[in-house]
């Protein structure tokens, strides 16, 4: 229940906080942080560990996923939040020896990556 309520913060506030207001630099230094490890640098799952994580990291770009953004806009943030998948990202980093500093997210944080990622997702072809 309180993981519920703490996703429900995080979508609530990039309905509540005017994307305009989003810093697209802390939003990309936050991907490059935690995320392109395995999503790769254009989110394409195409990371240095994409592979080695069971299922592959997937193709956020594809249209697919495009639909998926569309029809539920926080996605992206419950993912972070959520951890839908378990233990998978941990481990994968684990058994590949990556170190990811804990990181104690924001609001701002939430919709600053949201923010990064959904421009470069509206991008790709």
């Amino acid at each position: 229940m309180k993981i519920l309520f703490i996703a429900s913060l995080g979508l609530f506030s990039l309905i509540q906080t005017p994307l305009c207001l989003a810093d697209n630099a802390n939003g990309k230094n936050l991907y490059f942080q935690r995320c392109a490890t395995c999503h790769g640098a254009e989110i394409k799952g195409t990371g240095p560990l994409a592979n080695k994580s069971n299922p592959p990291t997937p193709d956020l770009t594809t249209p697919a996923f495009k639909k998926r953004l569309h029809d539920y806009p926080g996605v992206i943030v419950s993912s972070v939040i959520l951890r839908p998948n378990g233990d998978l990202i941990p481990r994968t980093l684990r058994e590949n020896g990556v170190k990811i500093p804990p990181h104690a997210w924001s609001v701002t944080d939430f919709r600053d990556l949201n923010q990064y990622m959904i421009g470069v997702i509206s991008k790709s072809r």
